[in-house]
């Protein structure tokens, strides 16, 4: 099953032209890996994705849903406010800085939305957030607020929170660009255990080695196109001169 197609997608921010005729799909349970030089347009990409951009111009499709559609005459189309939030039901987004609510818990930060949104109850909302707390290695931080938390475990707690949503695709824009080197690793291993969970995954990350090992298939994106795409060993081990260039800058990652 098709979860995501993004069809001729482009996006232009003030006369540059930030995406140019980006085209992708993401299977069920599928794990795809976006790697490029920054500037490539790999988090503007997930931005539109999530729509957090309004797409210039392309279509977007979840689950056969179309969410938006060119018009025609050179304008793009967004489906109703009902429908887009029957649409956005099916997935999450981690960000690269938390965004934690301050002033909630750990445990109101990741309930909140099922409560409030899908009128979860508070103990079915409470036994899965224990649940994914236990899954995160957090589980004795369910009353602690962030400012107590190291980066590493806000950002485990920002994953849970997006699961406890249950995504059927859950995007990650550069999940481990505001660790510190030492953070890196926990969040890694946490997202390599979400494979365990059969959710497709979107993932823009500079984690070279981390793409090649967790992914199903890895995008290389430069200036705004998709360079090239496939499996890790094809990608990792690329003639593409232009691929090669860029994981040449990550020591023997462009050899397979």
């Amino acid at each position: 099953m098709t979860l995501l197609e993004m069809n001729h997608v482009r996006k232009s921010f003030d006369g540059t032209q930030v995406l140019r005729d980006i085209s992708l799909s993401v299977a069920q349970g599928e794990i795809v890996s976006v790697i490029g030089p920054s500037g490539s347009g790999k988090s503007t990409l997930l931005r539109c994705a999530t729509m957090l951009e309004t797409m210039d111009s392309g279509e977007l499709i979840y689950l056969g849903e179309r969410a938006a559609w060119s018009d025609g005459s050179g304008g793009i189309v967004y489906a109703p406010k009902k429908k887009l939030k029957k649409i956005q039901e099916n997935y999450g987004l981690v960000f690269q800085n938390f965004n934690l609510f301050p002033h909630f818990s750990v445990m109101k930060n990741i309930t909140d939305a099922p409560i409030s949104v899908q009128k979860k109850s508070r103990e079915e909302a409470y036994a899965l957030g224990r649940e994914l707390l236990k899954k995160m290695g957090l589980e004795d931080k369910a009353d602690a607020y962030p400012f107590q938390l190291s980066g590493g475990q806000c950002q485990r707690v920002a994953i849970a929170r997006a699961l406890a949503l249950q995504p059927k695709l859950l995007f990650f824009d550069e999940p481990t660009s505001a660790l510190d080197p030492e953070l890196t690793g926990e969040v890694l291993k946490v997202i390599r255990s979400l494979a365990d969970l059969h959710i497709a995954m979107v993932i823009v990350t500079h984690e070279m080695a981390f793409a090649k090992d967790i992914s199903d298939r890895v995008i290389f994106m430069a200036e705004g196109v998709i360079v090239e795409e496939g499996t890790p060993e094809q990608v990792f081990a690329s003639a593409n001169e232009r691929t090669r260039s860029f994981l040449g800058k990550y020591g023997d990652m462009g050899r397979g």
